[in-house]
């Protein structure tokens, strides 16, 4: 049922956030708590984690930190486990673990004709099969709910294309695939119980492209210069200004929303550049 008093509200919600270690992970579980949800901190850095966790409860929120492997099925049964003794349910999941990682970014230099296909395989399999497992281990409590949701995180480089990041460019091209096709199938066998969209991150200094784009200075790099150029409003995006489209998507606010892809990205997506 729809909260008449805020639609945007998450109170007693539980969200589960892959990735929730990282640089836009952290924006990601501070908007949840902010917005009345208890969270629930996945990622590998189970020290990052449980300190993460830590300083949301200290302040009065609700929030766990686990240790866990998004390619790993038993690992997210395993966490499913801990967050259901916590919690008693699960309303939510983000699907905010991925990357990129050195082999499988193409040089200018390099021969095309001799890729590193095991790496591109590799970045493919983690953003990929990493958003797709934890729905498979998560989707059935959050139908339960009646009102699961979904949220997985695209890219501009599934939009337009950008050179060096093929491995990253071809996972979150099938992200949105994955989007899209799930959504429709989810409504297929279990009406509107549960919602599946994605949010398309413009260009944010993360840990995995800050050193594309920035000097150690913070200076751009020639890259980060053609980016801002592309860009609209002519600068990087902030993290937490992801927090409104990841609210509103987790919310009653967007009950009517499914297999949509949310730009979040200062223009970069429509500006032909000229």
């Amino acid at each position: 049922m729809m909260n008449s008093d805020n639609p945007f509200s998450l109170e007693g919600r539980v969200i589960v956030v892959t990735g929730g270690t990282g640089v836009l992970g952290k924006s990601f579980i501070n908007s949840i708590v902010q917005a009345g949800g208890k969270v629930a901190i996945l990622g590998r850095r189970e020290d990052v984690a449980k300190e993460r966790a830590e300083e949301i409860n200290a302040k009065g929120g609700h929030a766990i930190g686990i240790s866990a492997d998004v390619l790993s099925e038993e690992s997210m049964q395993n966490a499913k486990a801990i967050i259901l003794k916590e919690f008693g349910k699960i309303d939510g999941l983000v699907n905010g673990a991925g990357g990129n990682m050195p082999g499988a970014v193409v040089e200018p230099g390099a021969d095309i004709f001799k890729l590193d296909v095991p790496a591109l395989q590799q970045v493919l399999n983690l953003n990929l099969f990493g958003s797709v497992i934890p729905t498979q281990v998560f989707g059935p409590e959050l139908v339960k709910t009646g009102n699961g949701v979904v949220v997985n995180i695209s890219s501009m480089s599934a939009q337009r294309i950008i050179t060096k990041v093929l491995g990253y460019s071809m996972a979150k091209t099938a992200i949105d695939c994955y989007t899209k096709w799930f959504a429709v199938e989810l409504a297929n066998r279990h009406g509107e119980a549960i919602r599946m969209n994605a949010i398309a991150p413009g260009f944010f200094l993360t840990e995995q492209n800050r050193n594309l784009l920035t000097n150690p200075d913070g200076t751009y790099k020639e890259r980060g210069n053609l980016v801002v150029k592309q860009t609209p409003f002519k600068r990087f995006g902030k993290a937490e200004e992801l927090e409104g489209a990841l609210v509103w998507l987790l919310s009653d606010a967007s009950k009517f929303v499914t297999g949509t892809i949310v730009n979040v990205d200062g223009g970069f997506a429509v500006f032909g550049g000229v």
